[in-house]
């Protein structure tokens, strides 16, 4: 398997200023220090709460925003550092589908000329040929080609989230990064959406980096899946491993919000409800950063930053529990009986 994407201790951290002299009074710590492998032609799930830095890791993958550190590189080419002018034409491989597909179009110009700006961009196609590239993209999509002539606020969500993924499509790029697709769409919507991507991926050969907060929609579509807390990678592996075996107490806390359809089975899964808020990202604790809220914390939780241990399934988790003391020996979190 040859990685597409490669990340390392790449950082993003955004400055906080007063409100009065403009002074850079401390910084908000979005990203800190997180390595990512993106295979080519799978799916890479990214996790975690509201502010954990899922949608700031995906735009710094493909470079919408500079990083504070760390380095990026597509396919051998380092990107970091890169000027505008050589990145240019490599942004014709990286492309990105955002949550809200309203304000991602601009409402007076209809959707074919939405679709057309990437082709306008960066190809020399005549005006013909973009109308007919611009048809063949909506029937990718499962659309009709005539859809090209009506504005973005005639399209339910879905279909406009469809055209989103169309634009998407425009310049045939190898990395498509979908930052939360499908979460403001009803349900029945985004299995029909996950499907098309799916489909697309079959087809095309596309390499995803999917974000989401729901890890069962993760799972279903995700070869891989790395799950985010506080910036930081807490652990990642292949996603039946992560799904059904976790072993970061975070992880585990996650899964066990997932709701359960069949009422025989509820009691069958312990809810697990963390303790108080996350901390700041601008004021991150010290030691591991979950130990605030961590129910199997211990003192060296507080003291050292755990380094990613890697589990003989493949996966790598940041935790104390896995590393080889002389009390805890690396077992996994699901067969500790009680806290430590």
């Amino acid at each position: 398997m040859t990685n597409l994407l490669e990340a390392r201790d790449l950082k993003k951290h955004f400055p906080i200023h007063s409100a009065l002299l403009r002074r850079t009074t401390g910084h908000v710590k979005a990203v800190d220090g997180v390595d990512v492998d993106v295979i080519q032609g799978q799916t890479l799930g990214l996790v975690g709460e509201s502010g954990s830095g899922k949608s700031t890791l995906g735009r710094l993958l493909i470079q919408l925003i500079d990083p504070t550190g760390g380095t990026v590189e597509l396919d051998g080419r380092e990107l970091s550092g890169m000027s505008e002018r050589r990145r240019r034409p490599l942004r014709r491989e990286m492309q990105m589908v955002f949550q809200d597909p309203y304000s991602s179009f601009d409402p007076l110009a209809t959707v074919g000329e939405g679709l057309s700006e990437p082709l306008v961009t960066h190809t020399d196609m005549t005006a013909k040929e973009r109308e007919k590239k611009v048809g063949e993209l909506l029937e990718v999509v499962r659309l009709r080609a005539d859809h090209r002539h009506r504005y973005p606020r005639e399209f339910s969500g879905g279909q406009l989230q469809r055209i989103a993924i169309a634009r998407a499509l425009a310049l045939n790029p190898k990395l498509i990064v979908l930052d939360e697709p499908v979460s403001s769409l009803d349900v029945s919507i985004q299995a029909d959406v996950i499907n098309l991507l799916q489909d697309l991926q079959s087809e095309f050969g596309l390499t995803y980096v999917f974000i989401a907060h729901d890890l069962a929609v993760v799972r279903h579509v995700s070869d891989r899946i790395a799950v985010m807390y506080l910036g930081r990678i807490v652990e990642e592996g292949d996603s039946d491993e992560v799904y059904f075996r976790p072993k970061h107490p975070y992880t585990k806390a996650l899964l066990s919000a997932i709701p359960i359809a069949h009422p025989h089975e509820r009691g069958a899964r312990e809810r697990i409800v963390l303790a108080g808020d996350p901390p700041s990202p601008a004021n991150p604790p010290s030691g591991c950063r979950f130990h605030t809220r961590c129910p199997l914390a211990m003192q060296i939780c507080s003291l050292e930053d755990p380094a990613p241990f890697a589990a003989p399934d493949g996966s790598q988790v940041a935790c104390h529990l896995h590393t080889s003391g002389p009390t805890l020996l690396g077992a996994p979190l699901v067969e500790l009986t009680q806290p430590v």
